[in-house]
């Protein structure tokens, strides 16, 4: 008959096998879970810190567009020619599409089979003439007249006011979105939207509602207009476009642009619209640099929406204001009156108002229930430590502390 004594050693090395066990198996999972996690925080690292390298190409490409156009100005006056060279240059957005395909995929497609695969986002059939016309145009026609509307509004206003009036478009798009596509409506964003309309008013107001400052408050509205109703058509109709297609779309567009819209150049230049002057007289330096930045902000745009977060894109857009100021007091000397840093700070607040999720309230509110919680898991055990350490004392001391029934 076993003794007391050995029925308790037995339970204990029974204990201490199954607890061995259970640290032999334990290693192989904590070390798997701990490689996943390792994984997922590196790649979540690298996409942030590519997203951060990625908001200051984007901020610096659109500051660098933006004053070179002012410099382009003191020599060249022709706001349209500007915009339709520019626009030109969007041929090259497939071509650097598959190049960067080719160098880090080893696409075996040929670029002809390649243009014709992603030219099923016209339809099944691919692109037609009456295809490319009835969906080409109207995107044409609104990206050249936000581009117009945008140089001609530098040519009234300093290059701060005017990034910060283009910051409007954000504000646009959500209501075009709420109102067309049946978004979901959130009282925050109103709230930015309007602070985006208040700062419209008091830059307006800046210098008078009159003069050339008014005219460029309302060229820089009519450019964030026309831009979000670009993007929010681009949803309706292109809103699953892959990266390939959409470099597909916009060198249609760049075709469009150089078949159809190269008459209304011509027609400014006979009418004395603009004055072009020789073809050798032309500031070709400036031109390039202007259509290259051009290029390069938008290629940026579109690439980093698919490789890394869509809000560091915006914010991008959003520290060109800041970069503006900086060169225009730096450079230009320009003086900002009291109102006018008012509307432009209304107007950054209303756009990262614009930035928030669409579940930013109730990720809120989870957040604030997890941190009190946290302090609730944190008082209770500093309440047991007490309780322990009270009962220590109790025994240190000879006597017996009795629970009450």
């Amino acid at each position: 008959m076993a003794s007391p004594l050995d029925a308790t050693i037995s339970r204990l090395s029974l204990t201490g096998e199954d607890g061995s066990e259970s640290h032999a198996e334990t290693p192989g999972s904590e070390t798997s879970e701990e490689s996943r996690s390792y994984q997922t925080c590196t790649h979540t690292a690298l996409k942030v810190l590519g997203g951060l390298l990625l908001v200051l190409c984007v901020s610096s490409s659109w500051v660098g567009t933006t004053q070179v156009v002012k410099l382009t100005f003191q020599s060249f006056s022709c706001p349209f020619f500007i915009s339709w060279f520019s626009s030109n240059w969007n041929i090259l957005f497939f071509p650097i599409y598959y190049s960067g395909l080719v160098v880090t995929t080893r696409e075996k497609q040929t670029p002809i089979q390649k243009f014709r695969e992603c030219s099923k986002l016209f339809g099944e059939d691919g692109m037609t003439l009456k295809l490319f016309v009835k969906r080409t145009a109207p995107f044409s026609i609104l990206w050249t007249l936000t581009n117009y509307l945008y140089l001609m509004a530098l040519k009234k206003l300093t290059a701060t006011d005017v990034s910060a009036l283009y910051c409007c478009h954000k504000a646009f798009v959500f209501l075009l979105s709420w109102i067309v596509l049946k978004d979901r409506f959130m009282g925050v964003r109103i709230v930015a939207a309007i602070m985006a309309i208040t700062g419209i008013v008091m830059m307006a107001y800046a210098d008078g509602f009159h003069g050339d400052s008014f005219v460029g408050v309302a060229l820089a509205v009519g450019s964030a207009s026309t831009s979000a109703l670009y993007k929010v058509l681009f949803k309706m109709f292109l809103g699953s476009a892959n990266l390939g297609e959409v470099a597909h779309f916009l060198s249609t567009m760049g075709f469009f642009n150089l078949i159809f819209i190269s008459c209304v150049p011509l027609i400014l230049y006979f009418t004395k619209v603009e004055h072009l002057g020789s073809l050798s007289s032309l500031p070709w330096g400036y031109l390039c640099g202007l259509a290259g930045l051009w290029l390069v902000f938008n290629i940026l745009v579109h690439v980093g929406v698919v490789l890394t977060y869509p809000i560091l894109i915006s914010i991008g857009t959003l520290l060109s204001v800041p970069g503006n100021a900086a060169v225009d007091v730096l450079k230009h000397e320009v003086i900002f009156s009291v109102v006018r840093l008012a509307a432009t700070c209304i107007i950054c607040l209303g756009f990262l108002l614009l930035l928030l999720p669409e579940e930013w309230d109730s990720v809120t509110l989870r957040f604030l229930a997890t941190i009190a919680d946290k302090k609730t898991e944190e008082h209770g055990e500093e309440l047991t430590d007490s309780s322990i350490h009270t009962r220590s004392r109790s025994r240190a001391n000879g006597t017996v502390s009795i629970p009450l029934a």
